[in-house]
């Protein structure tokens, strides 16, 4: 069974940068859906990259596109979120959530459903 836990939030001014990291245990490298969500208070759950391992692809939510960057280190075991161009509205809890196997590439989306570990999430908080 994955396991996922998440790292690196912190506190940053409006423009800076951070990366988030993902470590999987129990993931053999077989294919998968991973996923970085978000949560602000107040607010549901909301999908922000994925990525999808068997063709590579990756998608990204409009309010990020252009500032965030989904990538993964393979023999690591990891999947990481850089972050730039931090905007307040980007802070929040960050979670990382894999699909273990893929499925099909079209159900690998930025939908919370679907994926099947999550990690306990880490927070991010952008000061203007």
């Amino acid at each position: 069974q994955v396991q996922v836990m998440e790292s690196g939030g912190g506190s940053v001014q409006a423009g800076g940068s951070l990366r988030l990291s993902c470590a999987a245990s129990g993931y053999t490298g077989s294919s998968a859906c991973m996923g970085w969500f978000r949560q602000a208070p107040g607010k549901e759950r909301e999908g922000v990259a994925r990525m999808y391992t068997i063709d590579g692809s990756s998608r990204y939510a409009d309010s990020v596109k252009g500032r965030f960057t989904i990538s993964r280190d393979n023999a690591k075991n990891a999947l990481y979120l850089q972050m730039n161009s931090l905007k307040p509205e980007d802070t929040g809890m960050y979670y990382c959530a894999y699909r273990v196997p893929a499925g099909s590439w079209w159900t690998c989306g930025l939908g919370v459903n679907g994926y099947n570990a999550w990690g306990q999430g880490t927070q991010v908080t952008v000061s203007s």
